[in-house]
């Protein structure tokens, strides 16, 4: 079990340049969790893709639909307290301190592209290409 943040999701759900990589991740580890957050996260990457028409509504719908189904009964809520904590110890948002704040509660290590996460916990945050080819 892995907690994952909306970059992986978006890398596997939206075809790009890290999908391939991101296909490895789950056939390393396919259990993935992740905070409530992520919906809201994606759902804004779907919106970014509609306004640059990248692809048509029924599409965009398509793959939410399809990320929820994979992520049910994956989805944790975070004590806030801890949220505010990881913030005050780090310079990230606490949209990704939520995702941090998991991996914590969990003991689980959090799979990440992102680099200020990974600069920030590096006990915790690992980056997905150096995860997957471990």
């Amino acid at each position: 079990m892995i907690v994952v943040d909306t970059n992986i999701l978006v890398y596997f759900w939206i075809p790009g340049d890290f999908t391939e990589l991101a296909e490895k991740l789950l056939k390393k580890d396919s259990n993935w969790i992740a905070p409530t957050l992520w919906r809201s996260e994606f759902r804004n990457v779907l919106a970014c893709h509609l306004r640059r028409k990248d692809f048509p509504l029924a599409q965009a719908q398509e793959i939410m639909v399809n990320a929820e189904n994979h992520m049910q009964g994956a989805e944790h809520q975070v004590p806030s307290i801890q949220v505010l904590d990881l913030v005050n110890r780090s310079k990230c948002t606490a949209y990704d301190c939520e995702f941090i704040a998991l991996a914590e509660q969990m003991s689980l290590p959090l799979i990440t592209a992102d680099v200020g996460l990974i600069n920030s916990f590096p006990k915790i945050a690992k980056n997905i290409k150096s995860y997957v080819e471990e």
